[in-house]
């Protein structure tokens, strides 16, 4: 049996921020579990830009975000324990238990004084939605379809329908078209769109791709590989509308219909769980109803931006870190009300139907995706940051993007090396720009930042490498 003061299940962004927080309050002994090869979580294949505009004021990918915190365990010296999966957890007064199995080593017990919970969220599958049909090969979850292309390299279709406009089915969207892929279209049961107003922009409209709101797949074609999907309109009440329908040919769906935490672990333990979020109940210091143990991030409710998920974790490792280093912390204080941490409202994001393109633009230069304007003398309303006027000028003028992709790598545990453009270039130039890196092949290690394509496809902006090889 080994002993640590702290363990934490999860080694993702949220459970690499608890673990450092609890350490620079003074726990010495700490242990992440990460079930994965390698620190990082999901944000290993969340190659695309869009993160850390809060907690370090820059836009970074998923891996480069990834990096920043996985140096600091190491440069901290905090023990992980990958390929680890953990099986059972247990609490007992005083301790935490956890029963967990690994690759190499086989099962072991595991026991702390307290426990952070990070593991994460997942999917809702196909058997969630009731759509009719048999079960042919080429149905994935975006997300698991993420993992295929970002991280092993396997286009998973070549004619491709996207069920939910969510930010992972858009973010997908814009990632199947750059490698080649046709997306159909992505079809979305409710009125709005439930992504970020600037991924329709830059993931569907920049690619021609079709938004069907109030459309949903009602039937899947094909026995052994799909073939096709039949699309209706639904009304109010999501209920598809008689005669409405429409066949499209395709050879995959993906599916991006809402995130759930991942609660089974959690339910082991005897927490009770919350109703609305689907993950455990805490009270004020992010302690679940179990005594010692804690949980963050998207198990305790599904985050929409990792930066939130990063600010609710620190909290989450100084109110471990409390418990453990302070005897009288918990046990003369009752453990008080639920407290349901705060959930943004989600916005319903759509473009509207009578934009001025001439003098209106959607900026994607971050995650407000303001409608800005500006009318012929150059005058320009409408944004909220100083970033959305030099955007609309570019926008009206001479339109760049940025963009985010893989090269092959000859590492065979790491096939795919994450890049992308360092800087942006004229949008007429993407696929230019993709053929370059489609055609690279890396040899040898790599470092976030690393050089891979000088002036790519002459535009005078260069390809970096922004994950570790």
């Amino acid at each position: 049996m080994t002993e640590y003061d702290l363990i934490v299940i999860g080694g993702g962004p949220a459970g690499m921020a608890s673990a450092l927080s609890a350490h620079r309050k003074g726990v010495e002994k700490i242990l992440i579990i990460e079930r994965d090869r390698e620190l990082g979580g999901i944000l290993n294949q969340c190659i695309h830009s869009g993160f850390g505009l809060d907690t370090f004021q820059e836009e970074l990918t998923g891996p480069e975000y990834a990096h920043r915190f996985i140096k600091k365990v190491f440069d901290e010296k905090i023990e992980y324990m990958p390929n680890t999966m953990v099986i059972n957890l247990d609490s007992e007064e005083g301790t935490v238990s956890a029963t967990v199995r690994n690759i190499s080593h086989g099962e072991k017990i595991i026991t702390a004084h307290a426990a952070v919970l990070a593991m994460g969220c997942r999917e809702k599958p196909r058997g969630a939605l009731n759509i009719p049909g048999s079960r042919p090969a080429g149905i994935f979850s975006a997300g698991t379809a993420q993992r295929y292309v970002n991280i092993e390299g396997k286009l998973p279709g070549n004619k491709i329908v996207i069920l939910g406009s969510g930010d992972i089915g858009l973010i997908m969207a814009r990632r199947l078209s750059l490698e080649g892929a046709k997306v159909e279209c992505v079809a979305e049961i409710a009125p709005y769109s439930g992504g970020l107003r600037r991924n329709i922009v830059q993931c569907l409209f920049d690619y021609d791709i079709p938004l069907l709101l109030s459309h949903t797949v009602t039937n899947i074609h094909g026995r052994k590989r799909i073939t096709g999907v039949t699309i209706q309109k639904v009304d109010e009440n999501f209920k598809p509308i008689n005669d409405t329908d429409k066949y499209y040919e395709c050879d995959t769906l993906l599916l991006s219909v809402g995130l759930i935490p991942e609660n089974e672990l959690t339910a082991k333990t005897g927490a009770e769980m919350d109703p609305v979020t689907r993950g455990p109940k805490v009270n004020d210091k992010l302690m679940t109803t179990v005594q010692g143990v804690f949980a963050c991030g998207n198990v305790l409710h599904v985050h929409d931006l990792v930066d939130n998920v990063t600010k609710e974790a620190l909290k989450a490792g100084e109110y471990a870190a409390d418990y453990v280093l302070y005897d009288e912390y918990e046990k003369k204080i009752p453990w008080g009300d639920a407290v349901r941490p705060p959930i943004p409202q989600k916005e319903k994001n759509t473009v509207p139907e009578d934009m001025d393109i001439t003098h209106q633009v959607i900026c994607v230069r971050c995650p407000n995706g303001c409608l800005i304007t500006a009318d012929d003398n150059m005058n320009i309303s409408g944004n909220k940051c100083k970033r959305g006027e030099e955007y609309i000028i570019n926008e009206l003028t001479k339109p760049r993007r940025s963009i985010s992709s893989t090269v092959s790598n000859s590492d065979p545990d790491h096939p795919r090396l994450p890049c992308k453009t360092k800087g942006d270039i004229p949008k007429d130039k993407i696929f230019d720009v993709m053929k370059e890196i489609i055609h690279l092949r890396h040899n040898g290690k790599a470092q976030p930042g690393d050089l891979l394509i000088e002036n790519t496809a002459d535009t005078g902006v260069d390809i970096v490498a922004t994950g570790e090889v």
